[in-house]
């Protein structure tokens, strides 16, 4: 048996690891895109004269790109590259970013935004499978976790930005420099990140495992020796031959299983987990944080500076995930996470159910009752930091076979920004209408779905290479 060859050779980890950072700045992005809106909501109603519906949009327009994205990825990096596709990532960042800052109207502005969304779609599939493809398995769920850790730290850096800009403005809304919006300015900043990934991008090395599918063998082997020593790469070539032989043809017919006409249940279970991650509202906390504390009577302020220090328990529990995602496994990780999640959002439903309503509808919480809510909403976003967060991306990248990797993965993007945009699309409407308390009960209640999905519908992947799941998935 071959499969386990590259385990027990040497690897040039430090390479590895460079090249894995360098793709994760996708993930950085990824953060930084999402998070920045974060900090712009009144000042994109204000400037574009928007009602609830209309701010809903154009929070979310983001994501119907997203959608798009990361559809379209798996093909397009199947048929030209994994780096080709994220080089056009990259330029849709920077064109994104200038474009949602200088927009001068909502459609604009939502043009631009889902030009960001498809950046954003194609880097959150192709950034996490091209370090499952260079990476050995005994680290692999560690080194796809940086992917993770990337998108937090982008978040955070976000925030930070967003909360710095608006203190050196006076608020969101007012002219900072050359005469431009405080919010235009937040956008703006991600161009510089942005340009680092695009000129990063360059120096990177195209995916073995594409290079043998694309019938390039030659350079593969020149790739593979680069990354381990000791290695014999032409029987390493010949084994990953063998499991994407059929891969270029992989369309989404694939997925359906010719014997009983259904989608595979590993399929099913990559879109389970992937709508399950956002039907416990996180984006809710990403997108609406600074509107959501100001719901709960805190000052734009105080709600940009609590949206700081929930990035930063993101970050430590994402480092924590990194360090234990190999030791306990993918399935336990995930089956805490859901019940984690579920304890705390009951919390903040309970808080926010019961608390008093001041001025025109606006929710008063008492000294208390606003430690309650923020150390519960900080657990939340703890347990979803080393579990649902990365732990989500780490089966996506490993859990499919190579012949119907790039479809599979296609679908669960799909699934997965489609309940994003569903998710962020509707919290405005659920807090005019059955408020805060109610809104984080039905999300409280997905997160008890989650838990037993996982218990019954997920299969562990840790410690295995990619060969060998498709090896054993070709056996079934």
């Amino acid at each position: 048996m071959q499969q386990n060859q590259i385990e027990n050779t040497s690897d040039r980890k430090g390479k590895v690891i460079l090249l894995s950072l360098i793709a994760a700045l996708g993930g950085f992005l990824f953060g930084y895109d999402s998070g920045v809106i974060n900090g712009t909501v009144d000042a994109l109603q204000i400037a574009f004269d928007s009602d609830a519906v209309g701010t809903g949009f154009n929070v979310a327009s983001m994501l119907l790109g997203c959608m798009i994205g990361s559809f379209f990825a798996g093909t397009l990096a199947d048929k030209f590259g994994r780096k080709p596709v994220l080089l056009v990532t990259a330029a849709a960042f920077i064109i994104s970013a200038y474009g949602s800052g200088i927009a001068a109207s909502s459609s604009e502005f939502v043009t631009y935004r889902m030009l960001g969304g498809f950046a954003v779609g194609s880097a959150s599939i192709i950034a996490p499978a091209y370090i499952g493809e260079i990476s050995p398995a005994r680290y692999r769920g560690a080194l796809i976790s940086i992917q993770q850790l990337a998108i937090i730290v982008g978040l955070t850096s976000s925030f930070i930005s967003n909360y710095t800009i608006a203190s050196l403005a006076g608020g969101s809304t007012e002219i900072l420099w050359l005469g431009f919006g405080a919010w235009q300015w937040m956008f703006w900043a991600e161009i510089i990140p942005a340009s680092i990934f695009l000129l990063a991008l360059f120096f990177i090395p195209e995916s073995p495992r594409y290079l043998v599918a694309a019938g390039k063998e030659h350079i593969a082997e020149k790739v593979l020796g680069s990354l381990y020593t000791k290695l014999d790469v032409k029987a390493k070539v010949n084994e990953i031959r063998e499991t994407v032989s059929k891969e270029r043809k992989s369309t989404l017919r694939d997925l359906v299983s010719s014997i009983t006409g259904k989608l595979h249940p590993i399929v099913v279970s990559g879109i389970g987990i992937a709508i399950l991650q956002q039907f416990t509202g996180i984006n809710v906390v990403l997108y609406y944080g600074s509107v959501l504390w100001q719901s709960a009577g805190f000052t734009e302020a105080d709600a940009l500076l609590t949206n700081v220090i929930t990035g930063v328990v993101m970050v430590f529990g994402t480092i924590l995930a990194i360090v234990i995602v190999d030791r306990v496994g993918r399935k336990p990780l995930l089956m805490i996470g859901g019940l984690g999640q579920a304890f705390m959002l009951a919390v903040m439903a309970l808080v926010f159910g019961f608390a008093a309503e001041g001025d025109a509808g606006q929710l008063v919480l008492n000294p208390t009752e606003g430690r309650i809510a923020l150390l519960a909403a900080m657990g939340y976003v703890a347990f979803f930091s080393f579990t649902w967060g990365p732990i989500m991306w780490v089966m996506l990248g490993e859990m499919f076979p190579n012949r119907f990797r790039g479809a599979a993965l296609a679908v669960c993007g799909l699934a997965q920004w489609g309940s994003n945009f569903l998710v962020t699309m509707t919290f405005p409407l659920l807090l005019s209408s059955i408020g805060l308390g109610f809104s984080y009960g039905i999300y409280a209640f997905f997160g008890i779905v989650a838990y037993y999905f996982v218990k019954y519908f997920i299969i562990e992947t840790k410690g295995r290479t990619l060969e060998e799941m498709s090896l054993d998935y070709a056996e079934k």
